[in-house]
């Protein structure tokens, strides 16, 4: 069979052959030896960006490499400037990949990786997919994904969407009409696997879980579901492994960086200690315990074109007590830093808080089919919603109690039920947003 997928990579100018050899070497590595091998990648980085980037060596203060925990925190407001000013010497904007990030941070930006960085990126793209045999030259993938909607760049995905063996369900518009459509593709076309955001992944089981389907009984050559991009709950973990009738594999990636951390086989969230050297840091940006939580900063050990050394993602999270070097494992990702509710007490709380506990209880009996929380005011939240009927009173003084509960009391809510939720521009749902 022709290997379109490689070919596709191989004609753009990535040295796949090379990054899957490098790759291999890496995950050989015996773990007595991986310090030795991080320690000099490390190294390596800091010393070519110091050396060849402007940008970086500004922001450093320094002429050479030191000490790991001297070098500043790289955050996404220092990237808010033109690419040309952040690339190394070494390349200019037509010899590296470039793209932009989702913005779902509130923080989007253009960034770049030299041709062999993002080979990389792919490599272990493909090595961790083939843990579920997963080819992506061959297996056929439903894509959950927004689309551009322009002409061009609608056009443009779709000609990656043929070549590399995905058929999209555009996101935007998840109405029962809708979904009814995807239905009907899935019964047609043999796919192997479905990929994409995990709240419109979940919204279509609640559609399948309402007509009583198991998604495999109508599509019987799907094998495993990767939701990414968004948080999943246990319960709606649950709920897909139903509906489905498939495994459902957990994702976390970040697209200037690479895949970050991808459930194993085992159902444990493995980082991607080969490309990536990740780090959990407290507010004073010292490292943190294993099994304590932190912000997630991550370092990019093999981009030239672009430093992401000691890059803040803007998310927290907590590596598993049993991590090692070469195979941490990411026990949970708490959500953004943006994502914190601040409250009159002066107790600081997760967003997700709000969102889990209220999902619990307005779950129940399927009704709602989504929802999205925002702060406006020190105690004041919005809470909009989708649903078949209105929320009864009962309902939203349960959720308010609950709320009480969990959190603090005296917090006033104002409900509003929509046809639709805004998406960001990719097709995202942000389950919480903190206006204060």
């Amino acid at each position: 069979m022709l290997k379109i997928f490689d070919l596709t990579l191989k004609i753009n100018g990535f040295p796949m052959k090379e990054a899957k050899t490098e790759l291999q070497k890496i995950i050989a590595i015996p773990e007595e030896n991986f310090e030795d091998f991080v320690e000099q990648k490390k190294a390596e980085i800091v010393n070519f960006h110091l050396t060849h980037n402007t940008f970086y060596k500004d922001l450093a203060k320094k002429k050479s490499f030191e000490n790991w925990n001297d070098l500043p925190i790289l955050n996404k407001s220092n990237l808010q400037k033109p690419l040309f000013e952040r690339l190394s010497s070494r390349y200019d904007e037509k010899s590296v990949y470039v793209n932009k990030t989702s913005g779902s941070s509130g923080h989007p930006f253009i960034f770049a990786k030299d041709k062999f960085c993002h080979a990389l990126t792919w490599a272990s793209n493909i090595y961790r997919f083939g843990w579920y045999d997963i080819d992506f030259n061959s297996s056929f993938q439903a894509r959950f994904y927004g689309i551009p909607l322009d002409f061009i760049g609608n056009k443009k995905e779709r000609l990656k969407d043929f070549l590399s063996h995905r058929y999209r369900f555009p996101i935007f518009n998840l109405s029962d009409e809708i979904l009814e459509g995807f239905l009907k593709d899935f019964k047609k076309k043999k796919f192997d696997y479905i990929n994409g955001y995990t709240s419109s992944i979940v919204l279509f089981a609640k559609f399948l879980q309402k007509k009583n389907i198991v998604l495999k009984d109508i599509c019987p050559t799907l094998r495993v579901c990767m939701v990414t991009s968004e948080m999943l709950f246990e319960e709606d973990k649950q709920l897909l492994e139903k509906q489905f009738g498939i495994p459902i594999v957990n994702e976390y990636g970040a697209s200037e960086l690479d895949l970050i951390a991808f459930q194993n086989p085992e159902g444990q969230w493995q980082v991607n200690s080969e490309t990536l050297f990740v780090e959990i840091l407290d507010e004073n940006n010292q490292p943190v315990p294993n099994g304590t939580s932190g912000r997630i900063v991550i370092t990019s050990l093999f981009n030239k074109a672009h430093p992401f050394i000691r890059y803040d993602l803007g998310d927290i999270g907590i590596l598993d007590e049993k991590s090692t070097l070469k195979r941490p494992i990411l026990k949970k990702l708490i959500g953004r830093t943006n994502d914190v509710a601040i409250l009159p007490s002066g107790k600081k709380s997760p967003g997700l808080t709000f969102y889990y506990v209220t999902k619990s209880i307005i779950e129940d009996d399927g009704n709602v089919k989504e929802f999205i929380i925002k702060q406006t005011k020190i105690n004041f939240f919005e809470i909009d919603y989708v649903s078949e009927t209105e929320l009864a009173l009962e309902q939203i003084q349960k959720i308010e109690s609950a709320i009480a509960l969990y959190l603090e009391p005296n917090l006033h809510f104002l409900f509003t039920r929509k046809a639709t939720l805004e998406r960001t521009n990719r097709g995202k749902l942000k389950q919480f947003t903190s206006f204060l």
